[in-house]
């Protein structure tokens, strides 16, 4: 095998988002007003979100057109690679074949920007000065600076406690992209005075802050709430890392019988596999769909399909999710951006109708995995895309194991240049 690396050029870059909405068999149960417990309405919306992306989040178009100048800032990076795994293949000894699309090019190392530039776009054209956002491990935050700096917006970030502590360089990279950022649980909120009151050395979670950085929305003039997963409109933004994966699987002269993405909130997940799920809807592929999360957040496997808030304070609208409880507080796992203690509508629906399964790893399992990846394709993995890793290492084996070939493809959502405390610590054997 002499070809790895299948390119597409600039103009290769989907011009449309797909919207799964448009195909599901089943209606997805509409978000409920937290007051009401009615369907949301736009109005109901607007006080977090401007209007062109609550049109967007409840669009029943199949397409939605990607603008141009976001497309402009896309070409940055994209289209980012499809590489097969030919090394790990080897070490596996394995029939199975091994691609993976590579999200860790983007200037904030991970597929977030995706949707953070496509949401600094739209709050521009509707006027808005200042986000307000929370981050788990800081690629979201991240991504968000970034794309508030290219549109000139102002940011604030409310990032996880533990994360903002074992993570500092995701903390330094928002720091030099403009934005403000606070340790959440923080006392610049009530509700996070609430928090620390009760419990001064609360490691926070991705609801708290949540709740902290919604509460700043509605207090700050000129000032809308970006989120980096779970809504709709977001994991449409994503649908451009599987549009691309089609045409590249077809340079490489192979179909997926397999798809694998981590999962906390959904989006990364959404965005490779939701394209593909079109198909298998319409009764045209028979793909196996796996969504892998951590042992310690077992949201889709062991949670609730039920309405629940987004956020720890209950002020967002309620959602039908697959949940652990919005007041769910995470063991400190180094997989910050899987510590969501809910799931996106859209992914729970897709496993409510039979489309995906659902996996959990332990941390020390996919950190095995990810060195193993980093120690044959050379490339250090995310600790959140590791469990893509440790899922995909378990299906080559088994192909291995009943002598049979299988095409696997996964999403390596970002890459764990600035997650090399983790390491250090799976590495000393201080993971538990």
């Amino acid at each position: 095998m002499s070809t790895t690396h299948f390119t597409l050029k600039q103009s290769d870059i989907p011009t449309q988002w797909y919207n799964i909405l448009a195909d599901f068999a089943e209606p997805l149960p509409p978000p409920l007003h937290p007051g009401t417990k009615q369907p949301v309405t736009l109005q109901d919306m607007l006080a977090i979100f401007p209007e062109n992306l609550v049109m967007q989040e409840m669009c029943p178009d199949r397409w939605v057109e990607i603008p141009a100048a976001v497309r402009d800032i896309y070409a940055l990076w994209r289209p980012t690679p499809l590489l097969r795994a030919v090394r790990l293949e080897q070490a596996l000894q394995t029939p199975a074949h091994i691609y993976y699309k590579y999200e860790g090019v983007s200037p904030a190392g991970s597929h977030k920007p995706n949707t953070a530039v496509a949401q600094a776009y739209y709050n521009k054209q509707a006027g808005t000065q200042r986000l307000a956002t929370e981050t788990g491990a800081g690629q979201w935050g991240s991504s968000l600076a970034l794309a508030c700096k290219l549109f000139g917006l102002e940011c604030v970030v409310y990032m996880v406690k533990v994360s903002y502590h074992q993570k500092p360089y995701r903390k330094m990279l928002m720091h030099t992209w403009g934005a403000t950022v606070h340790s959440s649980p923080t006392r610049h909120t009530e509700f996070g005075r609430k928090i620390l009151d009760k419990d001064p050395e609360c490691p926070g979670s991705l609801g708290i802050a949540i709740s902290e950085a919604i509460e700043d929305t509605v207090h700050h003039p000129h000032t809308k709430y970006s989120l980096g997963s779970v809504l709709n409109h977001v994991c449409m933004h994503q649908t451009i890392v599987g549009q691309e994966c089609m045409k590249q699987m077809e340079l490489a002269g192979e179909e997926p019988d397999v798809l694998i993405g981590c999962v906390g909130g959904g989006s990364n997940f959404a965005g490779l596999v939701f394209p593909y799920l079109q198909h298998k809807i319409a009764g045209k592929k028979s793909y196996r769909v796996i969504a892998v999360e951590p042992t310690s957040c077992p949201t889709l496997t062991k949670g609730d399909l039920k309405y629940d808030f987004g956020d720890t304070a209950g002020m967002t609208p309620l959602l039908m999710m697959y949940t652990l409880g919005h007041d769910f507080i995470p063991p400190s796992i180094h997989a910050g951006g899987l510590r969501y203690h809910g799931m996106a509508p859209t992914v729970s629906h897709a496993k409510k109708l039979g489309l995906i399964d659902a996996v959990a790893y332990p941390q020390t399992k996919i950190f095995e995995a990810a060195v193993q990846f980093a120690q044959t394709e050379g490339i250090v993995p995310a600790p959140e895309s590791a469990h893509a890793v440790a899922a995909t290492i378990d299906e080559a084996v088994a192909a291995r194991e009943e002598g049979k070939k299988r095409v696997i493809l996964f999403n390596l959502s970002g890459n764990g240049m600035l997650d090399l405390a983790s390491y250090d610590a799976y590495l000393a054997g201080h993971l538990k």
